[in-house]
């Protein structure tokens, strides 16, 4: 949600925006989770991208080509980034000792092993990272290692793989990092803490699902490319992707060979290593000019009811679930609100219904309804304002500075003080409603009241689009109801091609620009509607019961 707020941001700016990812679809965690099922990897996959597609479409998330890792194209591409770097000596071959299940006699991938950290003594290490002092791991290295699956103890057996030689990019990592003084504190420290003890890491597994190795030696029955060295590549794959679909092969390049271009990486922060350690060393072994990570903006952990999220537990919130019942924007309010931007932050029903009750609706909702109802049923078209007091021009003032300062702080991918910036502003124009009473003034002072209401709905006009990247299908509502046409910025949408569908948009026919626009008199305003709900007290300990969660 983070890259869709910058991304439509950036788009009502004028600015041009690339937004790409897609279902990373590969590697031993899914043939695990098809196993338990009784599917194979691809039918899981298949099944798991179409939810992900509905999901994204309905929380309006604007990539310009969201894909999937199993495509022709994709394959291509990591192949290539793989067998140029393997061409250049930076994936080396060593024989290792791989983690197996002694009840599958699979292989187990990194991140299903726990055990003790040899250096912090976390009792709950991985098998590829300490998330507690965020060193890389071995699985070997644990102590007493056990998978999380059946809790079993892992074999290890002698096997061949080719490693990237990251210690050959320890120099030239540690400079272009230390010079990144704009990322988050916590993301930069993190990774100049990585990047201080690199040790190759393996590039392949013993696996028969994934990218094939195109090294001779590296047989498809037996071998794969490690998922997460294809899963990064995806962000080129998927660029290049959306070039073609566009019949423009060559228009990649001027994302990725052009030094103007600004990457921006959003994730989690437990993925911060991929994303700023192995995918950059990949890109600088690679060459051809590919531009490096201009930022990577990673988020802290969710927790859920102050329990660590967990999919196998129910303790979470699925969103196909959520929407069944609740509206997305609101969603979308409180994880930007009270989202885990730079710690750790807890997603509670309490709280949900709170903000939407306490904050959205009882703020911004409550300054839509109550300027649209009465300019409505007073005027039925946005009044001809007189001349305009201090105060209607110093709220007026205040507003139009907004799209200044809560444009500058999503620059700064600072996103929750960005939102409470728009709603302060909303706050400010609702003030300015309670102390002018239009509702009165219309019948004492027709010409004054039409100034307030003109005055506010100007206000509304332009915090629809300040809020617009945050709550874009309200806004679009405001947006209608003000009496305007087209789409302010709108959602994507599925489309199928050959062999898969991707999630795109018509981003270019969006009509809302970045900046306040004058609202012109006699413009006919639709039949207002409430743009949220309050929600029940009882809504919180509902949902907690759903999850079996015991609020006792």
């Amino acid at each position: 949600m983070p890259s869709d707020i910058f991304a439509r941001y950036h788009r009502l700016k004028g600015n041009d925006v690339l937004m790409v990812s897609g279902t990373d679809e590969h590697g031993t965690p899914v043939m695990v989770s098809a196993d338990r099922e009784g599917v194979s990897p691809r039918e899981l996959a298949d099944r798991n991208n179409a939810l992900i597609l509905d999901d994204y479409v309905r929380l309006g998330f604007t990539f310009d080509t969201f894909t999937r890792t199993t495509t022709p194209n994709h394959y291509e591409v990591t192949q290539d980034v793989f067998r140029t770097l393997y061409d250049k000596g930076y994936l080396i071959e060593r024989t290792t000792l791989g983690a197996f299940s002694p009840a599958t006699g699979r292989t187990l991938p990194d991140r299903y092993i726990e055990g003790t950290c040899p250096i912090c003594e976390y009792p709950h290490a991985r098998g590829d990272q300490c998330d507690n002092c965020g060193n890389q791991l071995d699985p070997v290295d644990l102590i007493e290692p056990r998978s999380i699956i059946d809790g079993s103890t892992p074999e290890f057996r002698e096997t061949t793989h080719l490693f990237l030689d990251l210690p050959a990019f320890a120099t030239q990592l540690e400079e272009w990092l230390t010079a990144q003084t704009h990322w988050r504190p916590n993301v930069r420290n993190f990774s100049l803490g990585l990047v201080r003890d690199l040790k190759p890491r393996a590039m392949t597994r013993d696996i028969d699902w994934g990218v094939p190795v195109p090294v001779p030696g590296y047989p498809e029955d037996t071998k794969r490319i490690y998922v997460w060295f294809d899963a990064v590549i995806g962000y080129l794959s998927a660029s290049i992707e959306w070039a073609h679909n566009r019949g423009t092969p060559e228009a990649w390049r001027e994302w990725w060979q052009n030094a103007d271009a600004r990457h921006f990486y959003f994730m989690g922060k437990d993925n911060i290593v991929f994303h700023a350690i192995i995918w950059p060393a990949m890109l600088m072994g690679y060459g051809d000019d590919l531009q490096l990570p201009y930022n990577v903006v990673s988020s802290e952990f969710l927790t859920m009811e102050g329990r660590k999220a967990s999919t196998s537990r129910n303790i979470a919130v699925w969103v196909g679930d959520f929407l069944t019942r609740y509206d997305p924007d609101p969603l979308r309010y409180y994880l930007t609100a009270a989202g885990p931007e730079t710690q750790d932050s807890d997603f509670t029903w309490d709280e949900f219904v709170r903000r939407n009750n306490d904050e959205l609706l009882a703020n911004w909702g409550n300054l839509v309804n109550r300027t649209l109802v009465n300019a409505h049923r007073t005027f039925g078209v946005v009044p001809t304002p007189g001349e305009l007091t201090e105060a209607d021009r110093r709220v007026l003032d205040a507003v139009a500075a907004g799209f200044d300062a809560v444009g500058a702080l999503i620059e700064q991918v600072r996103f929750k003080a960005a939102l409470a910036e728009a709603m302060r502003i909303s706050s400010l124009a609702n003030q300015y409603v309670a102390d002018q009473e239009p509702w009165t003034l219309v019948k004492t002072d027709r010409d004054r009241g039409a100034t307030v209401l003109y005055v506010a709905l100007q206000c509304v006009d332009s915090l629809k689009t300040l809020l617009a990247p945050f709550l874009p299908f309200t806004s679009q509502v405001v947006h209608e109801l003000l009496g305007h046409d087209g789409v302010l910025a709108g959602v994507p949408e599925i489309r199928s091609l050959e062999d898969h569908t991707i999630l795109t948009g018509d981003y270019a026919s969006w009509v809302g620009t970045w900046a306040p626009v004058e609202l012109e008199p006699g413009r006919r305003l639709r039949e207002p509607m409430p743009l949220f709900r309050k929600l029940p007290p009882e809504t919180a300990a509902e949902e907690l019961a759903r999850l079996g969660i015991d609020t006792q």
